[in-house]
């Protein structure tokens, strides 16, 4: 495998999960990502027509979800597998329709490179993709099926706790604004003051970024320069830059840059807010 290209689709619901998969894995000069897949059928199509060497799959999905996929591909079209997933319960399931591995999110670089080491040396070792019984891959889709009826059947919608809508007080001179935390796009520092970017419109106050970022929900707004806070739900996109920087493209097409000390926060927020 060292010298051809390890062909390689990831499959993920979440548009940042691919992001970062994709992104950890241009590391690798001998990897190429053929195609990324938002579910299940387009992940059989592109199977079908790419024949890659190894899938990158994520289970929980609408429609079709990971093993539903190895269901509908078959033992002829069946690439090497490697689930990717924020659930630990499906691992035996995941065992026993063949994957190679069984990585659990937030993925790290270390635990991406020993998945895709065990499937060169599958692969180098000849014994190519395992041949799967329908019957097989069928009872573990039912129970898949099963325990994925329970997990919806144990949270019930109504015995939630309301979500409590946060509000910012920006206060410019004698006028004092009122925004919700959530319509806060990104908030870049100018020496005492803190221009907050709400919506398209950008509002003033005095501040320091820390004063600023302790008043703010911690898990929702992360400083991502020495100047710079995001929140995080407004990110569409990630992209790599060099020198071990990226940008992230937010709500509104704005572009902001993340310093390499905080990339690691970047990767951690995609991971656990998939």
């Amino acid at each position: 495998m060292e010298k051809n290209k390890l062909k390689v689709v990831v499959v993920d619901d979440e548009p940042l999960a691919r992001e970062l998969l994709i992104i950890l894995l241009a590391e690798y000069p001998n990897v190429e990502v053929v195609a990324q897949c938002k579910n299940g059928s387009e992940a059989v199509g592109a199977v079908q027509r790419l024949k890659p060497d190894v899938m990158l799959l994520d289970i929980q999905m609408p429609g079709l979800n990971g093993f539903d996929v190895i269901k509908a591909l078959g033992a002829h079209d069946l690439p090497h597998i490697v689930f990717v997933t924020a659930f630990d319960e499906f691992a035996i399931d995941a065992f026993d329709a063949n994957a190679i591995d069984y990585v659990l999110k937030p993925i790290s670089d270390e635990r991406l490179k020993q998945a895709l080491h065990r499937v060169v040396q599958h692969i180098d070792s000849g014994a190519g993709v395992k041949p799967l019984q329908q019957a097989a891959i069928s009872a573990v889709v039912e129970r898949v099926r099963e325990k994925q009826t329970k997990q919806k059947e144990q949270v019930d919608p109504a015995t939630l706790p309301p979500v409590e809508v946060r509000k910012l007080s920006i206060k410019d001179g004698d006028t004092v604004t009122i925004v919700d935390e959530n319509d806060i796009d990104w908030i870049d520092a100018a020496g005492d003051y803190m221009c907050v970017h709400v919506k398209g419109v950008t509002h003033i106050m005095r501040s320091t970024l820390h004063e600023l970022l302790a008043r703010l929900q911690g898990e929702q707004f992360k400083r991502v320069h020495r100047s710079t806070i995001v929140n995080i739900s407004r990110i569409l996109r990630v992209q790599k830059h060099t020198k071990g920087e990226y940008f992230l493209f937010l709500d509104g097409d704005e572009k902001i840059k993340v310093s390499r000390h905080y990339k690691s926060v970047i990767k951690e927020f995609i991971d656990q807010n998939r």
